[in-house]
């Protein structure tokens, strides 16, 4: 047990599985008090009752008003302030540009980019009031570059990037800090869906500087630290936590490339 968030009140949405269930098994054992949010109630129940603690589970549809509204009032009537929101909640979706569906695009940006900006919405009175605050918006890697198949999620993760750095500006001088984390592949549910061993998923990153995929726990790590006063003077920044991901890439002709990549 640590003490980098003791006392601070935390909102992670997204929590009953893989990173913010990560997410929020670290921050308690930090200190922290936990706000856990999802639509999944049995698994999101689960959670936070493993926990114990200092912690409480509420359904939550992030991309509706009126949930959040609702859900940040508990929040407060809890713990008496909100010290930190984690927006890890996200879909990803793939499909051709060709064979796109408006209705599948407005459901991944609901979810993905409108849900944070109302996360932020509902916490910013709490946090001004008191003149801090620590709100982290987990974007990806596909905010950070472009990839095939993946037009709904690229926009939704770019925007949150890009929103980040706005909030960041527009509530800086009340005290509140928001930053970016950009998890690369990370073996949880929506990471890999299949199911499929480490060690067969891992021979996919071979083409990264670390050569595998990540951790729940390692992305968590990221968020531990932006929500911690260790990251007082950090904000509208963006942290790639993707083995490398965003780096490059190896030329395979050239020295210091892993032998028996394809070329």
């Amino acid at each position: 047990m640590g003490d980098r968030l003791k006392g601070k009140a935390c909102i992670i949405t997204g929590a009953a599985q893989g990173m913010g269930e990560a997410t929020a098994r670290l921050f308690a054992s930090e200190g922290a008090k936990l706000a856990l949010a999802d639509v999944n109630i049995e698994k999101g129940e689960a959670v936070a009752k493993d926990i114990g603690g200092d912690t409480f589970f509420q359904k939550l549809d992030v991309s509706d008003n009126e949930n959040w509204k609702h859900f940040s009032g508990a929040v407060r009537d809890k713990f008496g302030t909100i010290d930190v929101l984690v927006n890890n909640a996200g879909l990803v979706h793939f499909t051709p540009v060709e064979m796109l569906d408006p209705d599948d695009f407005n459901r991944i940006l609901g979810v993905n980019t409108l849900g944070p900006i109302l996360g932020t919405k509902h916490v910013t009175p709490t946090m001004k009031a008191v003149g801090k605050g620590s709100i982290i918006n987990i974007s990806s890697v596909d905010g950070l570059r472009g990839a095939n198949g993946l037009t709904c999620y690229t926009a939704s993760k770019w925007a949150l990037r890009g929103i980040t750095k706005c909030h960041a500006y527009e509530l800086g001088t009340s005290g509140i800090r928001v930053n970016s984390v950009h998890p690369g592949g990370v073996n949880t549910p929506m990471g890999n869906a299949a199911g499929r061993p480490e060690e067969e998923v891992n021979q996919v990153f071979r083409r990264l500087p670390l050569g595998r995929i990540g951790r729940p726990d390692e992305i968590a790590q990221a968020s531990l630290f932006l929500a911690s006063d260790e990251s007082s003077y950090i904000t509208g920044a963006e942290i790639a936590v993707d083995g490398g991901w965003t780096a490059g890439t190896y030329l395979t002709m050239l020295p210091g490339a892993p032998e028996g990549l394809p070329i």
